[in-house]
């Protein structure tokens, strides 16, 4: 295979179409005359018994063709990806405020949202739980409570020299994908029913659609060109839409469109997962680690979802980049009467490194040591020592100590933490923080079944290449990078490839695009694909021209047989007269991991990926205003596909945990209403917001383990290089006294929790003077 392409920084395949609008997502499809528009209305309670519900003022309303509701569902109501809990419009009763309660197909969608308006319904008020704490002393949990142990964690804390506890609260996250939640539903003959929908996991879709529908899998079909943004929100919460989409479409016999706006979109749809952290922890003079008692209590909202995984992930992280040998980490799958939180960049594993990035904050502050050599005192080992994960994996892999190292001098860590010091000393008002924070992120679907992909290549007798895989496109470069995949096995140029939407038809039975495994599972069956059409051309040139088949060289549109150069098309034109077949699937299933729920032990990752950043902030103390001055990233891409698209990963990785850890803030009203549904009044990071001073590296390495082209997945876990920077505001907050206490500060880190903060550690200094 020739690395023509492979490793270089290749434009983004619709770059050009993005900024020119010529790119066309699910609402720019011309549909046919006569086709209809879906309104979704939704529940204005959190929790209530539906006592009655007259829709007949809303059937007879100007431009109305359908309305159905719970009892017009053909099939089954609940669409629950992993467990029951979702119905597709509530039944009897609801749960959480914006529940979808019918909907309505119309001309026009203003003649469907005035229609919706008509509806006549009564409730009975229930109790609703609306934050964590109430779930955990009701008993309220999706599951029962459960944990990761190794070691004897409460016989260590109790030998430890020094212990201290403490607790952190997460805020969630709304996705703000661009794009926000759109399906089109298009009947065909003998019930079948084509789905266009932004959604990262194609095959559930078509499932959930086929349930609702009283269907089976054969009879939907699913395309996904493209999404307009996703972060995991269209992993599972496109399927509502969707289901709605085709349940209108079945009852009207016409396609039907359904579009979220964003204010119903935000309070519609599931958000990263709230938690709440508490911990006890032993450690030495040193600041090394004895022993951890970790609590996690993830805020799942109404129903199951993906909340399991996704606690499960955050256990899996909640050791970072550091080794414990004695640790009990309990996990609290919290229900709420909220919408049902879910999949977001990163998948619970954030959530997990906040809480131990805290202890160290904490120990480095209470023992009067440096962070980073607190850091770096607690890190895994190499070479069989220290390298066991609480659930049982080895870290073998560990590049942490080497890439810290360079982070630490190339960013100047130690001079800028002294000069930092000295201005904080000089100035009463304005205060600067400085951190440095490692990462260590796990890359695989815990669930192993999801660990596979399909792939289908045709090779045309021009030589045009046509590529479909069961990856979806969300801006990341998915296509990209297969193509280039594909590109260098065959050996031609990027032009000679055609990339085709993904299509439950083409490719069946795949799996999301999610865990950040997109490339990894998607260019390894590809790859297959092409490597199976290109041991058919070998023993073709072998019994047809004479050549050595297992010597043929692709590169540079030709195809070296020997002595004799042939163009590519030209060889394939000849092995399609002699009746080789030029087209393939391919597959890969991800080999070595294993885990085993029981035990919660084994392998749940092929690999880790890692990183490291150093934030430099400065925090108004008179206001609790703040900004980033400087963000230095040292991050493992393995021996990168493209470093164009990854160096964007890595960016924006970086900026939007930045709005995660400080500007964007949910809050639900004591109704359980979401009152920040719109971008004016939930900030996500603008331009403005970015570090003044940018500066992104690769850590130059390559995968140990054989992934396509040693890469290294890069989708998630930069995200997490942004706690730098949450660290970085509270070391300028426990600057207002003297760095000898530790502030008080969750997430988001607000203005107005930065100004509580720097208040609350003030009169504690006071206190103690």
């Amino acid at each position: 295979m020739s690395n023509q392409h492979m490793g270089k920084a290749v434009p983004h395949d619709s770059a050009a179409k993005h900024v020119t609008g010529q790119a066309i997502y699910i609402d720019d499809i011309v549909l046919p005359a006569g086709h209809l528009h879906g309104y979704v209305s939704m529940s204005p309670k959190a929790h209530a018994q539906i006592t009655s519900m007259d829709l007949s003022a809303v059937r007879t309303s100007p431009g109305v063709a359908a309305v159905i509701s719970a009892t017009d569902v053909p099939g089954a109501i609940d669409i629950g990806p992993v467990l029951p809990g979702d119905p597709v419009l509530a039944d009897g009763w609801v749960e959480y405020a914006g529940q979808a309660l019918f909907a309505v197909a119309a001309g026009t969608e203003s003649e469907a949202r005035a229609a919706a308006k008509r509806a006549d319904i009564t409730y009975d008020d229930l109790d609703a739980i609306l934050d964590i704490e109430t779930a955990r002393a009701q008993g309220s949990y999706i599951v029962e409570p459960y944990a990761i142990t190794v070691g004897d964690a409460q016989a260590a804390l109790a030998k430890s020299a020094n212990q201290l506890s403490g607790k952190l609260a997460i805020g969630g996250q709304d996705h703000f994908y661009l794009e926000g939640q759109v399906a089109v539903a298009m009947p065909g003959e003998d019930g079948d029913m084509l789905i266009y929908s932004s959604t990262q996991h194609p095959s559930e879709l078509q499932h959930l659609v086929a349930k609702v529908l009283g269907k089976s899998s054969k009879d939907v079909t699913v395309e996904v060109r493209r999404m307009g943004g996703a972060f995991g929100g269209k992993e599972t919460q496109a399927a509502p839409v969707a289901c709605q989409a085709a349940l209108l479409a079945t009852a009207t016999g016409r396609v039907v469109k359904v579009r979220l706006d964003r204010d119903d979109d935000m309070m519609a749809t599931g958000k990263r997962h709230p938690f709440h952290v508490n911990w006890r922890v032993g450690f030495d003079a040193d600041g090394v680690l004895d022993a951890a008692a970790f609590d996690y209590l993830a805020d799942c909202g109404y129903s199951p979802d993906l909340s399991l995984a996704i606690l499960d992930r955050a256990l899996f992280h909640a050791d970072n980049g550091y080794f414990l040998k004695n640790a009990l980490i309990r996990g609290f799958a919290c229900k709420t009467n909220k919408v049902s939180m879910t999949a977001f960049r990163g998948f619970g594993g954030p959530q997990g490194m906040l809480g131990i990035e805290a202890v160290i904050d904490d120990i480095a502050r209470h023992l009067g040591i440096d962070r980073l050599d607190v850091t770096k005192r607690n890190l895994y080992g190499r070479d069989g020592t220290r390298d066991a994960t609480p659930y049982g994996q080895r870290v073998e892999d560990n590049i942490l100590p080497e890439l810290i190292d360079q982070l630490e001098a190339s960013s100047d860590y130690r001079q800028r933490r002294t000069e930092i010091t000295a201005f904080n000393a000089s100035h009463s008002h304005l205060k600067r923080g400085l951190a440095l924070t490692p990462l260590k992120f796990g890359i695989s679907f815990t669930a192993t079944f999801l660990n596979q992909a399909g792939a289908l290549v045709h090779v045309y007798n021009d030589g045009s290449i046509q590529l479909n895989h069961g990856g979806t496109e969300m801006g990341q470069g998915l296509n990209t990078k297969v193509a280039q995949v594909v590109a260098d096995e065959f050996g031609v140029p990027l032009d000679a490839i055609k990339i085709t939407a993904t299509h439950t038809g083409k490719v069946p039975n795949t799996s999301a695009t999610a865990a950040s495994s997109g490339t990894d599972l998607n260019g390894m069956a590809a790859r297959d694909a092409a490597q199976t059409i290109k041991a058919r051309l070998a023993a073709f040139a072998a019994e047809q021209l004479g050549a050595d088949g297992e010597n043929l060289s692709y590169a540079d549109g030709n195809v070296l047989i020997g002595e004799k150069t042939l163009t590519f098309a030209g060889f394939v034109r000849q092995a399609y007269m002699h009746r080789i077949s030029l087209s393939a699937s391919g597959f890969y299933a991800t080999p070595k991991i294993t885990y085993d729920p029981a035990t919660r032990q084994g392998r749940p990752f092929f690999y880790y990926a890692y990183g490291a950043a150093v934030s430099e902030v400065v925090v108004d103390a008179l206001t609790g205003e703040h900004r980033v001055l400087r963000a230095d990233i040292l991050h493992d891409a393995g021996r990168s596909l493209n470093p164009a698209l990854d160096l964007g990963q890595i960016e924006g990785g970086y900026i939007q945990g930045l709005g995660w850890l400080t500007t964007e803030e949910l809050w639900w009203d004591g109704e359980g209403n979401l009152k920040t549904h719109a971008p004016s009044t939930y900030k996500i990071p603008a331009a403005g917001d970015l570090p003044a001073d940018f500066r992104v590296a690769f850590f130059q390495g390559e995968n140990r383990e054989d992934n396509i082209g040693r890469s290294k997945a890069v989708g998630e876990p930069p995200l997490m290089l942004a706690s730098s920077a949450f660290f970085a505001i509270r070391d300028a907050v426990a600057s207002v006294a003297g760095n000898r206490l530790n502030p008080s500060l969750d997430t988001p880190a607000t203005p107005e929790k930065v100004l509580m903060a720097i208040e609350d550690i003030k009169q504690r200094r006071d206190t103690e003077q």
